[in-house]
């Protein structure tokens, strides 16, 4: 039997097209991805601190950062952005009371949901980094110790 370069290159091909599916293909984000990012996020900020938990944010760590799921962190007392891997030019500032696309302020929802329950979900419209839409999203937030960290979905 002759071997066929023709044949090895086809087969790599469909080798290939097994082991890369487009990122489209990838599953949303569910609600329980989003707690459990945020509650990973918690035990790194216990384990390590703020500070740390911030540069790890910063940074945009494959841990905290996958696709339209991410995990941003504010002061729960001034309201101020302390991190977001998506949106830095946000950071430093106090953006309570600006609302959302539909008029809502959430985020002063998402501190009062945080200093009263410490955990809990608050939906709002965002912009989809995947999609570079403004879309519903719903955000998982859990207060650690004087900030709230914030792990939000996407619903279609």
């Amino acid at each position: 039997m002759k071997f066929h370069f023709a044949h090895f290159a086809t087969a790599a091909v469909a080798a290939t097209a097994l082991f890369t599916l487009p990122a489209a293909d990838a599953a949303e984000p569910t609600e329980k991805d989003a707690i459990a990012m945020a509650e990973k996020g918690a035990a790194f900020m216990k384990a390590n601190g703020k500070e740390a938990m911030i540069k790890k944010i910063s940074a945009k760590d494959p841990d905290y950062v996958q696709g339209s799921l991410y995990v941003d962190m504010r002061d729960i007392n001034t309201g101020i952005v302390l991190a977001h891997p998506i949106n830095p030019s946000i950071v430093g500032k106090d953006l309570t009371d600006v609302p959302d696309a539909s008029g809502k302020k959430y985020r002063r929802e998402i501190i009062e949901l945080a200093a009263k329950k410490g955990s809990g979900w608050v939906d709002y419209q965002y912009k989809n980094p995947t999609t570079g839409k403004i879309e519903p999203k719903t955000t998982y937030i859990l207060r650690v110790g004087d900030v709230v960290l914030e792990a939000g979905i996407y619903k279609k």
